[in-house]
């Protein structure tokens, strides 16, 4: 049975921790109540906004109408063979409680994603990504039910049209489907994807290269260059590493010789935001209440008492200062409400 809170505090519900509300909030377990919520927005004409966990996004007012989020749980095995494991997850399940969950059943291909917050349900939309591995590369398919039509749908791996952050939750279906649950292949034969970061360096700490090692050395590092949103309200990388094409790199390369890269094909090459926003100046600053973090100038952190219109205006200027300096324009990562 569905509850309905009315005046919420989402304070708890967004890792920046603003202290913002909404008209309605409630959550549902199983897809018969997600549809009951959709007829009585439907009904009331609320806006509707599906929240995960709260760690991509950026409330710069209150939302005027209902949130709805997501608590339908399970892991269960679908198929099986010698190779892979394919199993449907439940999108109310906590991401990096699922990767450890892999880890503990010696299922590989999202171990590099550790650590990473949020729930399953939100990771398809954002095409979660770390230590050259990509959410997109284990999902085959994703259910959702349609906003307008209450019909269920099931999107294949390439009906999903995922890109570098990016699927087609996040732009052509943008609030018009609720994910409902995830599909994954997972390999029982570990493949290692270590050449990303320093995560190989971090490895020699280890006798033996397997998933738990692998996975706790990716929590050791982010551990050691993103601040806990208890510590600091944050949402994890603000902006997107940009893609420029070769030509604009060879000219930064010559600037700047010791520019870090990453050869993406077709002629780009991906440059990490969080050294164009360090060379800017901006590594440790601060304006207002909302600062840059000191260890890891991607990450943009609530000071204390920030409005999401303060970490805003930060970012805006960060994208000024890295435009001009290197004629780049950061997009953000992030959400904004």
């Amino acid at each position: 049975m569905i509850e309905i809170k009315e005046n919420f505090s989402l304070k708890k519900y967004n890792t920046f921790s603003f202290d913002v509300k909404c008209s309605y909030f409630s959550t549902f377990s199983k897809v018969d109540e997600l549809k009951e919520l959709i007829i009585i927005h439907i009904n009331n004409k609320y806006p509707l906004m599906v929240l995960g966990g709260g760690s991509n996004i950026l409330f710069t007012t209150d939302f005027e109408g209902l949130i709805i989020q997501s608590i339908i749980k399970g892991v269960e095995i679908i198929s099986e063979t010698n190779e892979y494991v394919d199993v449907r997850v439940g999108s109310g399940e906590n991401w990096d409680e699922f990767v450890g969950y892999c880890v503990q059943h010696d299922w590989s291909g999202i171990e590099n994603l550790s650590l990473i917050p949020g729930f399953v349900g939100t990771c398809p939309i954002q095409n979660i990504g770390a230590y050259g591995v990509e959410v997109k590369d284990t999902i085959t398919k994703v259910e959702t039910i349609e906003i307008d039509s209450l019909n269920d749908f099931v999107f294949s791996n390439a009906e999903c049209n995922f890109g570098y952050r990016d699927s087609i939750f996040k732009k052509e279906l943008k609030g018009k489907h609720v994910i409902t649950y995830v599909y994954f292949r997972l390999k029982k034969k570990s493949e290692f994807v270590l050449n990303y970061g320093n995560l190989n360096e971090e490895l020699q700490k280890y006798n033996l290269i397997n998933l738990k090692n692998i996975r706790q050395a990716v929590i050791d590092i982010r551990n050691s260059k993103l601040p806990k949103p208890e510590d600091f309200g944050n949402a994890g990388s603000f902006f997107k590493n940009p893609e420029v094409k070769a030509v604009k790199f060879d000219e930064l390369k010559r600037n700047y010789p010791t520019i870090p890269s990453y050869p993406q094909g077709n002629s780009r090459v991906k440059v990490p935001a969080g050294w164009l926003i360090e060379q800017a100046g901006w590594k440790g600053k601060n304006i207002g209440n909302a600062g840059v973090h000191s260890k890891q100038a991607l990450v943009l952190i609530n000071l204390g008492n920030a409005t999401g219109n303060e970490v805003l205006n930060l970012a805006k200027e960060i994208q000024n200062s890295v435009n001009q300096k290197f004629g780049i324009q950061l997009e953000m990562e992030v959400n904004v409400v």
